[in-house]
């Protein structure tokens, strides 16, 4: 998997994701702290609300910026968004109301939208051979996994020194850090359109039209649901599962979290041996299939779970779906680049960015609003409900032959559009 890392470009984007993700995990605590400061009591809606300004914005805003920033050079987009994100979490410490806070995280969060997917469709084009590809994304998804893990315990051990203040820091810091990796990184060739080819709508709605027509790409519409699921159980009730029905200590929210990343971690680890034996198919469905049998689990756990023994159901149930999601999310860029040609992918990247973000503005409410007013073991159901529809649509859309899927093509999307003339940009 490390081989990978031979390539220079690569491991300067890697180093820059690495950084920027620690930088994010701390600013995610510090922005904790800052909401309790200005709210009290009401720091968990203050929380709520940043939170749903943030899917806000990776769904409505990121289709656009993309179609509007298409002909850039891809290293001014990534070093702009990162200059961005570094002003606003610079910002954050001079905030003195919570309106405030809405402002900055919404402005923050346009920035990842137009970073975030940017930076995936680039990868493709630096690790062209499929198996060097399938170990980057592997190595993804241990960052993320990894900064979930890592970053809280930087943040105490930080926090033993300084004030949750000076946590923003680090944020910029790590964002300064990306920015400078990418500028003094020589970037592939791009190809893009020359001359006024289509209109904004049509860049906007490119890559969902794209996901539309391509059956494969239809069932991991599904698999963005499925997905959604656990990962609103577990991030909005962990503490409740934890605390109410097993009555466990503090500590043990963190044991219980940790358990659900080194289920993924596993699976990330092990996926270029595995997806080369079994391919995209029987391991992203089986991800799937784990998913509705982790939640029923767990729904019926608030109503049998006590003592040590539903402490231990817990945890496995966690490392499950930790496992089943891990082995959705590592291979499904590869999806995403064999349904895209050079030119489409920015906004085939950015249509899954947006769309699998929608699932959360679903599954998040019914995590937290539904366990708050109806009790836990019917969000855990519901939550299970929306797993098994995520599920049963990604088995019955995705084709067993993948000869029968064709797919699709810039001269196909284009097909009613002025053509186009190809033209190269070099990002150096």
């Amino acid at each position: 998997m490390l081989a990978v890392f031979g390539d220079k470009t690569y491991r300067r984007l890697f180093a820059a994701q690495v950084v920027a993700l620690i930088g994010t995990g701390l600013l995610t605590v510090a922005l904790g702290l800052l909401a309790y400061d200005l709210a009290g009591p009401n720091a968990g809606a203050v929380l709520g609300t940043a939170l749903t300004i943030k899917m806000l914005a990776y769904v409505g805003l990121a289709p656009v910026i993309n179609a509007l920033v298409a002909r850039w050079p891809k290293k001014r987009v990534l070093i702009g968004a990162d200059l961005i994100r570094a002003a606003m979490a610079l910002s954050l410490p001079f905030i003195t109301d919570v309106w405030q806070i809405y402002v900055v995280i919404f402005l923050l969060q346009a920035a990842s939208a137009t970073f975030t997917p940017a930076f995936q469709s680039l990868i493709p084009s630096i690790l062209t051979d499929e198996r060097d590809y399938t170990r980057a994304l592997s190595l993804s998804r241990l960052a993320h996994d990894m900064e979930a893990l890592v970053s809280p315990v930087i943040a105490a051990l930080l926090l033993t020194l300084i004030s949750y203040n000076n946590l923003f820091i680090g944020t910029v810091a790590g964002f300064l850090f990306s920015a400078l990796m990418i500028a003094i990184t020589v970037l592939p060739r791009v190809e893009t359109a020359a001359g006024p080819v289509t209109s904004l709508w049509h860049r906007t709605t490119l890559g969902a039209r794209i996901f539309w027509r391509n059956q494969r790409l239809r069932s991991l519409l599904a698999l963005n649901l499925a997905v959604a699921a656990p990962t609103a159980l577990v991030l909005v009730n962990t503490v409740v599962y934890v605390r109410d029905v097993l009555h466990r200590p503090d500590t043990d929210l963190a044991l219980a979290l940790a358990c659900f990343g080194v289920g993924s971690m596993i699976v990330a680890l092990t996926a270029p041996r595995v997806l080369d034996r079994f391919g995209d198919r029987a391991v992203m469905l089986t991800g799937a299939a784990l998913i509705p049998l982790g939640l029923a689990g767990a729904t019926t756990l608030t109503v049998l779970g006590v003592g040590s023994a539903g402490w231990v159901w817990l945890l496995g149930l966690w490392f499950l779906l930790g496992a089943g999601n891990s082995a959705i999310l590592t291979p499904s860029s590869r999806l995403l680049r064999e349904a895209s040609t050079e030119e489409t992918r920015p906004y085939v990247f950015t249509a899954q960015f947006s769309l699998s973000h929608a699932c959360y503005i679903l599954t998040y409410p019914l995590a937290g609003w539904v366990g708050a007013a109806a009790g836990l073991g019917r969000a855990a159901a519901a939550l299970t409900f929306i797993g098994m529809i995520g599920a049963a649509g990604a088995f019955v859309s995705w084709p067993r032959h993948p000869a029968a899927v064709p797919l699709e093509s810039e001269s196909e999307e284009r097909s009613d559009e002025q053509p186009a003339r190809a033209s190269t940009q070099s990002d150096a």
